[in-house]
């Protein structure tokens, strides 16, 4: 039956744009190359014209040369239409590109929507909202303690500020009205005056005293510089 009726053959992939486009682009650096040689002829076939008197010797090159130039015209048509069709085939390059890189784009777009939607079923907000409520208690809690720990034992509690305040207002005025800004209660304090001095007193009797001149008869004195008392006799 193979025989008869042959096997079947198996379809060539369509080429790519990138084959399409590499196969494009050997034709045109073909047809580069013949203009170049072309180019080169001409050059030669100038330089003969001028050196060539006029006659029949230079129509004959003149002929070679149109004909070098019509094939320069005719490979340039080409080439440029070999451009054309890159240049076609390049957009269209980059647009598949652009499809895919947007294919891409959408399937990592539809994984992460995947898992935020995921990630956002263990998270909510109402435990945010009882958390950051939770920590500003334990803020306000944490404040108290330090306030508390920080307080001075000396200082009363019932202290009234406005007192304080006309006090210090006084004590600024008193340092004011002072000699040399200084307070009286920071003053060293002044020796007491001499009360016997103010009151003229006469001053104690001291151990030895002399007896007057025009008296004969001196009593003793005692110790304490005070006269003694005559003692009486006794006659039998």
């Amino acid at each position: 039956m193979k025989r008869v009726f042959g096997v079947k053959k198996d379809k060539e992939p369509p080429p790519s744009i990138q084959d399409a486009s590499d196969r494009i682009n050997k034709r045109g650096d073909t047809v580069d190359d013949k203009l170049k040689k072309l180019d080169a002829e001409l050059s030669r076939y100038k330089e003969q014209i001028k050196k060539t008197r006029p006659g029949p010797a230079q129509e004959a090159i003149k002929a070679r040369a149109m004909r070098v130039l019509k094939q320069k015209r005719m490979y340039e048509g080409q080439r440029d239409m070999l451009y054309n069709q890159t240049f076609n085939l390049d957009q269209v390059s980059f647009a598949a590109e652009g499809l895919k890189d947007a294919q891409q784009t959408m399937s990592a777009l539809k994984s992460a929507n995947k898992e935020l939607k995921g990630m956002m079923k263990t998270v909510k907000i109402q435990d945010i909202d009882n958390l950051q409520d939770e920590m500003m208690d334990l803020m306000d809690v944490s404040n108290e303690i330090q306030e508390t720990l920080g307080r001075s034992y000396n200082v009363p509690d019932d202290i009234d500020e406005d007192e304080l305040m006309g006090e210090l207002d006084a004590l600024e005025a008193d340092m004011g009205s002072e000699a040399d800004g200084v307070p009286s209660y920071l003053q060293p304090d002044k020796e007491e005056p001499d009360l016997d001095a103010e009151l003229n007193l006469p001053s104690a009797p001291t151990g030895s005293t002399t007896a007057p001149a025009g008296r004969s008869n001196a009593q003793a004195e005692d110790e304490l510089g005070l006269p003694t008392v005559p003692r009486a006799s006794v006659r039998s």
